[in-house]
């Protein structure tokens, strides 16, 4: 039997390239490094110079997802905006992310709960937090999100726009639903804001 020598130029990136592709195809149960390693035609001992086990590839994963999120969210931010078109725009590009990647979703959300998870995953998915809590603080500064703790306010926004995202993507919305549900939704959490 002759071994494949390792020849990748990035494997790490074509890994992970490769081990969001299984995940969309076949779920997290079918990610395998050695499967991964012969798809890239590099040996089975190959990734291990990048993810020590089957759990810091997923972890990895996770965290790219987390990134990717934080910088679709950040791109929906426009300044000078209301209170109700930034949670707006917010809850559009969330609902977005999950709908194109609604797999890795789900894994950033198992992953980021693991008692292994990495110092840098939780990090990530706390940030995602931090962007609900710092809109309704804008809005507490402007005047149009009503006064008391901010986490307290945060909390059933994020939430609620969660909720929907995961009934959009497991197919419990119809896109019909979701299309049309999501000013409804908006509309509620905007309520939920308002100064009393």
């Amino acid at each position: 039997m002759q071994t494949r020598r390792y020849h990748h130029g990035d494997l790490r990136a074509a890994l992970l390239t490769r081990a969001e592709q299984t995940l969309r195809e076949k779920g997290p149960g079918a990610l395998s490094l050695r499967e991964l390693a012969r798809d890239l035609g590099v040996s089975h001992a190959a990734p291990s110079r990048h993810f020590k086990d089957k759990q810091a590839l997923l972890d990895a994963l996770a965290l790219a997802g987390f990134e990717r999120l934080d910088e679709a969210l950040a791109a929906s931010r426009t300044a000078g905006e209301t209170f109700a078109d930034r949670l707006g725009r917010l809850v559009r590009a969330y609902v977005d992310f999950a709908l194109a990647n609604a797999e890795l979703l789900d894994l950033m959300y198992t992953v980021k709960h693991d008692p292994a998870a990495s110092e840098a995953l939780i990090t990530a998915a706390q940030r995602l937090g931090a962007t609900a809590v710092e809109l309704v603080a804008e809005g507490q500064r402007s005047g149009e999100v009503r006064e008391g703790p901010v986490d307290d306010i945060a909390m059933p926004v994020f939430t609620t726009l969660h909720g929907f995202a995961s009934f959009a993507v497991s197919g419990v919305l119809s896109a019909e639903q979701v299309g049309s549900g999501l000013d409804a939704v908006i509309a509620y959490m905007v309520r939920g804001c308002a100064p009393r």
